[in-house]
């Protein structure tokens, strides 16, 4: 009885066009968007190449650093470096060919003519710079009384100076690119749009629950009076719900992926953890939403569909900063938000190598989910109807 339920709840559902439309088409239709306003922004962001020249005055740092940070070859090249004369350095900077230079004397000095992120970049180098000199100079006064000047060369002195300050900062800092390759921050528009689908699925348990409900549907009321257990045809009916619904999901992660080219990450494992998860808790919100609220079919799927915008809109689907300003203004509401919860769950596995946020998304969502299951029990048990 279970499986010929089970049967007949996907033929009733894949036959409502409107149910299929919201799961399945929307949500391809939003991530074509997304991906056509998307595509072209990162890269007219990425910083270029920064044309600058150098007054080079015999400072062995300044054009070390410069020398490393123009290197050709180099995929982290920052500057195209200029070693010219100050008087060539005025006429370069007049004709806009240059963004700055850099005076490399005692006292380094920034010229430019205008303020922006490349003038700003530049003046950072420096600051970074002074500050790495002087890392050296210091070390040079403290090995000063260790190393005899006369019996090594001065020039060999330095190289050796330099050798153990670079050693030294390495050991000290000790700093490790751990990051993903393709880092990117408009990938929340895609988690977000996972999350909607997944919270979009509560519309399949509204129509199911609905549709055992006496006072709700002539179905309902077939179903209240028939010899089957209610318990039987709400499972079968919740199982068929939670199939299309991840059904949807797969179709839109393969679209993205193979279509769109987005990049959810390396452990894909926890990526199809965590759409189960958040799936569930679209079919516990949908359920909740059913049972709770004596409203028609049309007014609960309305709730649900609002709901789950608001809960993407506070999540960053709208506008990324919005995430952010959420967790620094009220962080309260993404902890109770389900689709806070499913974007912050993919965020922690594409942005950090430690899963403690991950799990901690993972547990809230199962936590939301029964907490909804269960009122929702004890509001379904305690219907009961005078005449069907």
């Amino acid at each position: 009885m279970f499986i010929h339920n089970f049967k007949y709840s996907l033929k009733t559902l894949f036959k409502d066009k409107i149910l299929i439309f919201w799961t399945f088409m929307f949500p391809i239709i939003l991530g074509t968007l997304f991906s056509l306003a998307f595509s072209n922004i990162e890269d007219s962001e990425k910083l270029k190449v920064i044309d600058i020249a150098v007054v080079d005055n015999g400072n062995v740092v300044f054009k070390n650093v410069f020398d490393s940070l123009s290197d050709e070859d180099s995929d982290d090249r920052l500057f195209n470096v200029r070693y010219v004369s100050e008087e060539e350095a005025i006429k370069l900077l007049e004709s806009e060919k240059i963004t700055g230079y850099v005076l490399a004397q005692v006292k380094p000095k920034v010229v430019v003519s205008n303020n922006g992120i490349n003038e700003t970049v530049l003046k950072y180098v420096v600051d970074e710079i002074i500050e790495y000199q002087s890392i050296v100079s210091n070390f040079l006064a403290s090995s000063m009384h260790e190393i005899r000047l006369e019996d090594i060369q001065m020039s060999e002195f330095v190289l050796d100076i330099y050798s153990e300050v670079s050693k030294k900062m390495n050991e000290e800092v000790n700093i490790h690119d751990i990051s993903s390759e393709n880092l990117s921050y408009t990938m929340i528009e895609f988690y977000t749009l996972i999350a909607m689908t997944c919270l979009y699925g509560g519309i399949f348990a509204v129509v199911s629950i609905n549709n055992t409900l006496a006072n709700m549907s002539f179905k309902g009321a077939r179903v209240s009076v028939s010899p089957t257990s209610k318990k039987i045809v709400i499972l079968s009916r919740l199982l068929a719900s939670y199939v299309i619904q991840l059904l949807g999901l797969v179709i839109l992660f393969l679209f993205t992926i193979f279509v769109l080219d987005v990049d959810y990450g390396n452990d894909l494992s926890l990526v199809v953890l965590t759409s189960l998860v958040g799936s569930l808790a679209g079919l516990s919100l949908g359920v909740f939403v059913s049972s709770i609220f004596k409203s028609s079919e049309n007014t609960k799927t309305s709730i649900l569909i609002a709901f789950t915008m608001a809960g993407c809109f506070l999540s960053g689907m709208m506008g990324i900063t919005m995430k952010y300003v959420v967790d620094s203004k009220a962080p309260i509401l993404n902890k109770i938000n389900p689709a806070a919860m499913i974007t912050d769950a993919f965020y922690s596995l594409y942005y950090f190598t430690t899963r403690d946020r991950f799990w901690f998304n993972i547990i809230s969502l199962v936590i939301f989910s029964v907490i909804l299951i269960v009122v929702s029990i004890f509001s379904l048990r305690r219907q009961r109807y005078d005449s069907i």
